[in-house]
């Protein structure tokens, strides 16, 4: 059979909104120019959409025109090395997801050990965020959990007091090993995050683990999040303004 009805065969198995490019076909080396004419024939029939240079995608029809992949399919080869986790979504997309906005961008962000320079897919501009806990698959909702607290004032089309709430629900949802795993992270963000956090925890209820967050802070420093007082009572002792 020829690379292009080979090529045409698999991409019609792919699910819309499918994001693949040159490896998913596994070509000898002599067959990829084949394999790129036939991709570029297809891009022009209208059959897949490119995103960026060899990145291509499967279409989701819309009602008026095809919908954009979603983020996860944008970046997952940046996700993941041998199968293990080396970055996860965060930012607009997470903060979206988690029901703290309804905007969505055309930046996403991806939480990384290492510090990378920003990448360039067609339209989307994808942004590295320090993370300094180790990835792992259990741990990813936990820390998109954890960058909600951090970058909180930055949440749009909402206020800091209607994120803490909805954050604050979105925690009492977490198992309490996930409440004590919650804290061991939280331990390694900056200090605004970790006064958030625990004000979180000890209105939950989870003392002794807000005790442990408290405790990390440096007792002469004030955050400004500009938060009310009836959601944090006592803003004093955790140095919240």
């Amino acid at each position: 059979m020829k690379v292009a009805d080979n090529v045409r065969n698999k991409i019609e198995k792919f699910p819309e909104g499918y994001v693949f490019g040159y490896d998913d076909f596994q070509v000898k080396p002599e067959k990829e120019s084949a394999l790129k004419i036939a991709l570029f024939r297809l891009t022009k029939a209208g059959m897949i959409e490119r995103l960026s240079k060899g990145r291509f995608y499967k279409p989701k029809k819309g009602i008026i025109k095809n919908l954009r992949p979603d983020e996860y399919e944008i970046v997952k080869d940046l996700l993941f090395e041998n199968r293990k986790p080396v970055g996860y979504i965060t930012g607009l997309g997470i903060f979206n997801k988690l029901g703290l906005t309804t905007q969505l961008s055309n930046i996403i962000q991806i939480g990384s050990n290492f510090d990378k320079k920003q990448i360039q897919r067609g339209k989307f501009k994808i942004k590295f965020v320090r993370q300094w806990n180790t990835i792992t698959k259990n741990n990813m909702y936990l820390l998109q959990l954890l960058d909600s607290i951090r970058f909180i004032k930055d949440i749009p089309d909402t206020t800091v007091d209607q994120s803490f709430k909805r954050l604050a629900y979105l925690v009492s949802e977490l198992e309490e090993d996930k409440i004590k795993s919650l804290t061991e992270l939280a331990l390694n963000y900056p200090a605004s995050t970790r006064a958030l956090t625990g004000a979180i925890l000890e209105n939950l209820g989870y003392t002794n683990m807000a005790n442990r967050l408290l405790k990390s802070l440096n007792p002469t420093t004030w955050y400004n999040i500009d938060i009310s007082n009836e959601l944090i009572p006592d803003k004093q002792k955790w140095k919240i303004k």
